[in-house]
């Protein structure tokens, strides 16, 4: 079975930053593009970043230049610097992982970490 634990959420005051993680583990052979979506109370989850394994980046227009995702791939992890945090980012941040169990395995799995409350003060 394939996990993904995030850390890092909690309370900041606008302005601040925060430095989400996200690490994959379990039976897996690799993990293609990770991302981290986000949801508000009321809202759709949305994508926030997304980065493929070879280093390419996605971001959403409401957090670019505000956001980094990077990915360790020899730790199966990505990470979201956020920085200039507005309250306007208040969700759950949900880390996502498209997983080929192993060899054999020729259609990637997603995966979703159990999320991470991200909460910023005006």
């Amino acid at each position: 079975q394939v996990q993904l634990v995030e850390s890092g959420g909690g309370l900041v005051q606008a302005g601040g930053s925060l430095r989400l993680s996200c690490a994959a583990s379990g039976r897996l052979f690799s993990i293609n593009a990770m991302g981290w979506y986000r949801q508000a109370p009321g809202k759709q989850r949305e994508l926030v970043a997304r980065i493929t394994r070879g280093g390419s980046t996605n971001y959403a227009d409401s957090v670019k230049g505000r956001f980094t995702i990077s990915r360790d791939n020899a730790k199966n992890t990505v990470y979201l610097q956020m920085n200039s945090l507005k309250p306007e980012d208040t969700a759950v941040y949900y880390c996502s992982a498209d997983v080929l169990p192993s060899t054999y395995s020729y259609t990637p799995i997603p995966y979703w970490g159990q999320g991470t409350q991200v909460t910023v003060s005006s």
